[in-house]
């Protein structure tokens, strides 16, 4: 259902993304914005590990300097059937971690030293779980597809208010919608590659927490590990970019009500509630 679900989001937002472009110049506007965000995926797709690991100062690792953690990096990626993951350390006491990469053969982990403070080895295990599922499901590439077509989105609709505010409009005869086009993409085409955005961000983050549950075998593992980590980030915010929030294992930003939808993470009370009903059979 996950899935399914991502598929149809994903398709949803290539939709708009074409619309974005119309709005501005018929079939040059799309041409134009389907262009923009190919070069824009390709260099997400080659660099995005390197500048989020440089932007929070990983540093990688070997097995002779953190023996336990790289053991079980390497235990759950031989469980889960993929390489073994590269293993980064974050000096930092905020409690997460993330994972990042092209596909499983480029990928990496990254766990900061305040997660491995508080946590069993039964729960970090749960979190890097979690992370692995991500690499094995390519999660990396599809969050960087759905972030890069919203950016774009984004920057045609600024395109649009500029285009209109120096009147940019097209004659009647052009296929585009004109300056009123213009400005109604400008205002609702943002707003709504958020939304979109953010809810692939959200099923995504379920199914990692299902995968990564069936790969040690017990769903508490991180069910336990999201509530000491939900309250722990609420104690010791990181400074984290917003652009990289979705990455993390728990959301390093704040918000609540409205906010919440556009959250990169579900809310953490249905995620434990998820991997309860796994291992209780109650599923509803």
């Amino acid at each position: 259902m996950n899935a399914l679900r991502t598929t149809f989001l994903m398709a949803l937002l290539t939709v708009l993304l074409v619309l974005a472009g119309g709005a501005i110049g018929g079939r040059s506007g799309m041409t134009f914005a389907l262009v923009m965000a190919g070069v824009m995926n390709f260099v997400s797709y080659w660099f995005s590990d390197k500048i989020v690991l440089a932007m929070y100062g990983a540093k990688e690792v070997t097995e002779v300097e953190y023996p336990d953690f790289f053991g079980l990096v390497r235990q759950l990626a031989v469980q889960a059937a993929i390489p073994i993951p590269r293993v980064y350390i974050i000096s930092s006491e905020t409690p997460n971690a993330f994972a990042t990469g092209r596909n499983p053969e480029h990928a990496a982990v990254a766990a900061t030293t305040g997660i491995m403070r508080i946590l069993t080895r039964d729960e970090l295990m749960g979190v890097m779980a979690h992370e692995l599922s991500h690499v094995k499901h390519r999660d990396i590439l599809i969050s960087s597809i759905a972030a890069t077509i919203a950016g774009a989105i984004t920057y045609l609709a600024h395109m649009a208010q500029w285009a209109a505010i120096f009147g940019g409009g097209r004659d009647s005869d052009d296929e585009g919608g004109g300056v009123l086009g213009m400005l109604i993409m400008a205002i609702v085409a943002p707003l709504a590659a958020m939304l979109i955005q953010m809810a692939i961000s959200r099923s995504r983050e379920y199914e990692a927490d299902k995968g990564g549950a069936q790969v040690t075998g017990n769903p508490l593992y991180l069910a336990n590990a999201l509530r000491k980590l939900q309250m722990a980030n609420q104690q010791i915010p990181m400074q984290a970019n917003a652009a990289t929030a979705h990455m993390f294992i728990v959301n390093p930003l704040t918000g609540g009500g409205l906010m919440s939808l556009f959250s990169t993470h579900p809310p953490l009370e249905e995620r434990v509630r998820r991997l309860e009903a796994m291992t209780y059979g109650k599923i509803g």
